[in-house]
């Protein structure tokens, strides 16, 4: 469902004849309301059956997703309402899942196996969603030479719907042992108190202004990649879907590299250097249209995103409160970010509406011809200047020392259009003595 639902649904949205303020609020809306479903999940999950939680947000997303196969095979008038409506549901549910799914699986697999268990999980998902996208890449291609790309769409959609509610039955089936309900939300509530305080640290208040500006920096243009190559360059879907996946699969095969590095230089010294190279990337799409030059330019992307989703995962982790719950910490600062990727998407849909007046400002010789790419140049100097305040700022924490050798073990939660991977933290494992 993710290699569908991410990747295309920005697609769809253009073959629905979105204008550029609806793409903004298509990646808006559907981001604040997971930040505060994630939120009254942690706050409200423990006072009832964990397993009825997760399955009901199982059993919402799949019908978010059936919505969005019946926009595309009915077409109404009203369609990208509709569509920001399903989209901010799906968003909504999988958010409101996500933190008791990780304490589901957590109580399920046995600490011993929890490393070995979840990588090659985050392995298979990543092909699986990887295959999915390529082969709705390809069909799109050869349904667009037919003119019946909405049936594509709306066949793409019943697919994830119906593998979505194939994982409802599955979960439903599922046994869940007993938790408690109510030290789990006392621990919350502690937490949250920490973190209050957390943000008296001066480190941890910059870092999380940080991550919050270059989050919101990048949503202004994120929405607009997808409206710039199909719309503008009149990409096919192959062409589409072969620009994203290179950058997915840089980002995927760099992950391990980009580990090592953290660990024998630091987390900081990969943060700063991949964040060098953000402000960069959105710059290079005004250089030249050619698909192959931007095949190069999504390489490069991957390389830096994989760097920076990586080493900001785990100066998070080295840099919350002792005995903080890292989950219910991680909740609130996933929280934190979305509200900036609303705050830059709704910024960048508000560019995207006077673009034509903006290029008036510039001179004659200076006008591009696809006046989008202002969006991107916006993005680039906004992450350049929030780089520019955080550098100086940044420090090189501490490692977290772990008397039983532990370690994070991530997921891949989703990709995005302006990020690729993002990483979700899934557990916390006792490393393999050799």
């Amino acid at each position: 469902m993710t290699g569908i639902c991410d990747n295309y649904l920005g697609a769809f949205a253009i073959s629905l004849r979105t204008t550029l303020a609806q793409m903004g609020w298509l990646m808006a809306a559907p981001q604040l309301a997971g930040a505060v479903f994630q939120l009254l999940s942690v706050w409200l999950c423990p006072r009832f059956s964990r397993r009825r939680a997760i399955v009901t947000g199982v059993v919402m997303q799949a019908l978010a997703v059936l919505g969005m196969a019946g926009i595309a095979l009915s077409r109404p008038d009203n369609a990208v309402t509709w569509l920001i409506g399903f989209a901010i549901l799906y968003q909504a549910s999988a958010n409101f899942v996500q933190p008791q799914w990780r304490g589901w699986m957590g109580s399920v697999v046995p600490p011993r196996r929890r490393g070995a268990f979840f990588a090659g999980r985050t392995r298979l998902t990543m092909i699986t969603s990887f295959t999915v996208f390529a082969g709705g890449g390809a069909l799109l291609g050869l349904f667009q030479r037919y003119e019946l790309v909405w049936l594509c769409f709306g066949g793409l959609f019943l697919l994830a719907a119906v593998g979505r509610g194939t994982s409802a039955h599955q979960l439903r089936r599922m046994h869940d042992p007993d938790h408690s309900g109510e030290r789990a939300a006392i621990s919350f509530t502690t937490t949250l108190s920490r973190v209050r305080e957390a943000f008296r640290d001066k480190t941890f208040y910059q870092y999380s202004l940080f991550i919050a500006g270059m989050q919101s920096a990048v949503a202004i243009s994120a929405p607009f990649f997808s409206v710039y190559m199909l719309r503008d360059l009149n990409f096919t879907y192959w062409q589409f879907a072969a620009n994203t996946g290179v950058a997915i699969l840089t980002q995927f095969f760099t992950l391990s590299v980009w580990g090592r590095i953290c660990d024998r230089w630091g987390n900081r010294w990969v943060m700063v250097s991949s964040s060098l190279l953000l402000p960069v990337v959105p710059a290079l799409w005004l250089i030249s249209s050619d698909f192959g030059y931007l095949l190069l330019v999504q390489v490069l992307s991957g390389l830096a995103w994989g760097g920076f989703t990586l080493s900001t995962a785990n100066y998070l982790y080295d840099l919350r409160p002792p005995r903080a719950d890292f989950a219910s910490y991680a909740a609130v600062q996933s929280s934190l970010g979305a509200v900036g990727i609303f705050c830059g998407a709704l910024f960048g849909g508000y560019l995207a509406g006077h673009l034509a007046e903006f290029a008036t400002w510039l001179p004659a010789s200076w006008q591009p011809l696809h006046p989008v790419v202002l969006i991107f140049l916006v993005s680039g100097l906004l992450r350049g200047i929030i780089l520019a305040w955080f550098i100086p700022r940044s420090v090189e924490l501490r490692v977290r020392q772990h008397p039983d050798l532990l370690q994070v073990v991530y997921r891949i939660s989703r990709f995005t259009p302006g990020a690729g991977i993002v990483l979700d933290w899934l557990t916390v494992t006792r490393k393999r003595r050799d």
